[in-house]
């Protein structure tokens, strides 16, 4: 069993916990959160102990750490984990502030630190991936990722979160590197706050629609909203040579009606968490490779350092109306 500890025992902290806790190959042996109420909880509901940063760090029986805390603590705490030894699994993203993302190369291991861009461990979008990169369908030539919320998050977490570009659109940004197969090399961006007038007045935006183009000439369009209206709505469109590969939305069964009124599905899962079940899952199975030396991460500290050069170059470009040149 590889013991672990995870920081953060919020939302994305407990599905990281659970998800530990129920590994045949992991033992979650300690919860940080600087709430001591919910650090409690989560270590009851998962059978792991409370304990600070410290102390878990200390313990040479922890192999690896979850970096599941608040996105400004995400590189303090991967430097710390990093210089005690621990292999990381870090959330996206990596820092909010490119520059010093970029000034923590040295003090990261880039060889056991993973990042949580759990995308690209969605079975439907790793399949599409490996088709279009298989080349069944030609040479991929431009391609279309629509990535829209059933509903904006509060605005308590809008005023912290660093704004949808580096929260929400940055999962896109790498998707798109990932499928693209190459780094988008110029950005356009315009985006707008038409969902909740209060995420306008934190100085964000709900509304975006972002072009990128590559320097072998592929362009990929990412249309972003805050709110559907009509669920979880997560696409992907590539158009090859040869036609389209698609990977489709996940609908909450598979059950469909059909009447002289028409057809009908049950709606879109409505959630994350539960659209995203089982590429959470896959990121943990990836995490104990890396732990127990199996493997290397398949997502770093480059990628979070390329996704997060793109998210600034795209508010620039939505701040001045221009193109702007990324610069990674």
């Amino acid at each position: 069993m590889l013991d672990i500890a995870v920081i953060g025992a919020g939302r994305i902290g407990r599905i990281h916990a659970t998800n530990a806790s129920r590994h045949p190959r992991i033992s979650l042996k300690y919860i940080i959160d600087p709430v001591d109420a919910a650090a409690a909880e989560l270590a009851s509901a998962s059978g792991a102990k409370v304990a600070d940063l410290e102390e878990a760090l200390a313990d040479p029986a922890i192999g690896g750490v979850i970096v599941a805390s608040s996105t400004d603590t995400h590189l303090e705490f991967c430097k710390r984990a990093t210089k005690a030894g621990k292999a990381v699994f870090c959330e996206k993203p990596l820092d909010l502030d490119l520059g010093k993302a970029r000034a923590a190369s040295a003090q990261l291991d880039n060889a056991r630190l993973f990042l949580g861009f759990n995308r690209r461990f969605d079975p439907n979008f790793r399949k599409l991936h490996d088709r279009i990169h298989s080349g069944e369908m030609g040479p991929l030539e431009t391609l279309h990722i629509v990535s829209h919320d059933p509903a904006p998050p509060p605005i308590e977490y809008v005023k912290i979160s660093g704004g949808m570009f580096k929260d929400m659109t940055i999962h896109d940004f790498d998707m798109a590197r990932w499928i693209l197969g190459e780094d988008p090399v110029e950005v356009y961006s315009t985006a707008t706050a038409v969902v909740d007038p209060a995420i306008g007045a934190a100085g964000d935006v709900d509304t975006a629609k972002i072009v990128l183009r590559t320097a072998s000439g592929r362009i990929c369009v990412i249309s972003n909203s805050r709110r559907s209206g009509y669920g979880y709505d997560q696409r992907i469109e590539a158009f090859c040579a040869k036609g389209l590969l698609r990977a489709g939305n996940t609908l909450s069964s598979t059950v469909e009606s059909w009447s002289e009124a028409g057809s009908s599905t049950d709606p879109l899962q409505n959630f994350f968490l539960d659209r995203y079940a089982d590429a959470y899952r896959a990121e943990m199975d990836h995490f104990a490779d890396i732990l127990d030396g199996r493997a290397l991460p398949l997502v770093g500290y480059d990628d979070g350092v390329s996704a997060l050069a793109i998210a600034e170059a795209a508010m620039e470009s939505h701040l001045t109306s221009a193109v702007v040149r990324i610069r990674y």
